[in-house]
């Protein structure tokens, strides 16, 4: 009997055996959670409102689709993005949508894909010095930075007006597109003394250069970067604040690159008594900011709608993956080839409009704010 109680034990340990190296063997085929992935996608941080929203348009853009999705976030690490794109990689993907944290630091990434016959669409910033990049699906970048001068220029009264200037990171191609369509709309106003340049040197030193060399703005940039970071750009507004006299305060022009960044310098200009007003641009449309400028903390933001962003790129996606060509409108040096881009317009923001463009439009509730009329 003992040795029979034996025998069925020994028997029932040989099949959960049997079964448990079954499982890893499904596993360790590309069973089980390791399904294949249509588009991996990958966005450089989850600390900005603008990727988490994407993150869910992006979802939402193929909820109706027989295509599957991967989202990863590189919480600002070059090294992080190039893990992401391997593990998307392990999972088969077809295309690659990525917007770099470091636009050359993401060559090696999207070259690793590449070579395994992806198709790869920089999103909303620009991979450089790579022909490996197939697609770049933006806003006009140029044309961001225009408006955001023009609104200084346009509501702007007087002369020698103290102009703060404030620019994306170093290391995001973008910056330098926004920045570039700023000067070349300010430089002529800077020139003819109806603004002065109060916290760069490099600025002043060129305000008779209407076009700006990439080694001309990569040194004003790096007098006034904030490396899109709120807390740097509040530290940076107050050195400069304090590092200058009266004259460069009274009624100010801030040139902010986006909305996380002009908030805090926003704050740090309320909070100078010698500061009376201040125009401050911004953009990203971020709530926040809205709510900033309902209350008359910020002037204005560029609208950029990601809603029609997030369809361009999954639709190019999509065209891809049914074996056709996706439309382009124009094209984008990268230091190394001329990528084809997908341009979606941008729309100027302030009190006047806000309730139009947002609120009308769906993009917001009015709920979400208040003091809204």
């Amino acid at each position: 009997m003992r040795k029979s109680l034996k025998s069925v034990l020994f028997l029932m340990m040989l099949v959960v055996f049997a079964l448990v190296a079954a499982g890893c063997n499904s596993d360790a085929s590309g069973g089980g959670s390791s399904s294949a992935v249509d588009v991996g996608i990958v966005l450089p941080t989850k600390d900005e409102p603008r990727w988490v929203q994407d993150e869910q348009r992006f979802k939402d853009a193929l909820a109706d689709s027989d295509y599957s999705t991967e989202i990863l976030f590189s919480q600002g690490s070059s090294a992080k993005e190039k893990e992401n794109v391997e593990a998307l990689l392990n999972k088969g993907i077809k295309v690659l949508i990525i917007t770099p944290h470091d636009g050359p630091a993401a060559a090696a990434a999207v070259e690793a894909a590449k070579a395994e016959d992806v198709t790869i669409i920089a999103y909303d910033r620009l991979i450089t010095d790579t022909d490996a990049v197939d697609y770049y699906v933006t806003f006009d970048s140029l044309a961001v930075g225009a408006a955001q001068a023009q609104y200084l220029v346009d509501n702007a009264e007087g002369t020698d007006i103290p102009l703060y200037l404030y620019a994306g990171a170093s290391s995001d191609n973008n910056a330098f597109l926004f920045f570039q369509g700023a000067w070349e709309v300010l430089q002529p106003k800077i020139a003819d003394g109806t603004f002065k340049v109060a916290n760069s040197s490099e600025a002043e030193a060129l305000k008779d250069t209407k076009e700006l060399s990439r080694e001309q703005l990569s040194q004003i940039i790096g007098q006034v970067t904030t490396n899109w970071d709120p807390n740097e750009s509040k530290n940076k507004a107050q050195t400069h604040l304090t590092s200058v006299g009266d004259d460069m305060k009274g009624d100010v022009a801030v040139l902010a690159p986006n909305d996380g960044t002009a908030r805090s310098i926003a704050d740090v200009f309320a909070s100078d008594g010698a500061v009376s007003s201040y125009l401050i641009t911004g953009q990203d449309a971020e709530k926040a900011s809205i709510q900033y400028i309902i209350d008359e903390k910020q002037s204005m933001t560029v609208f950029k709608d990601v809603r029609s962003l997030v369809t361009d790129a999954m639709g190019m996606a999509v065209e891809v993956l049914d074996g056709n060509t996706p439309e382009t409108t124009g094209t984008y040096d990268n230091g190394s080839v001329e990528v084809k881009a997908k341009q979606t317009p941008v729309i100027v923001v302030d009190q006047e409009n806000v309730k139009a463009e947002l609120i009308d439009s769906e993009y917001y509730e009015a709920s979400e704010f208040t003091g809204l009329e």
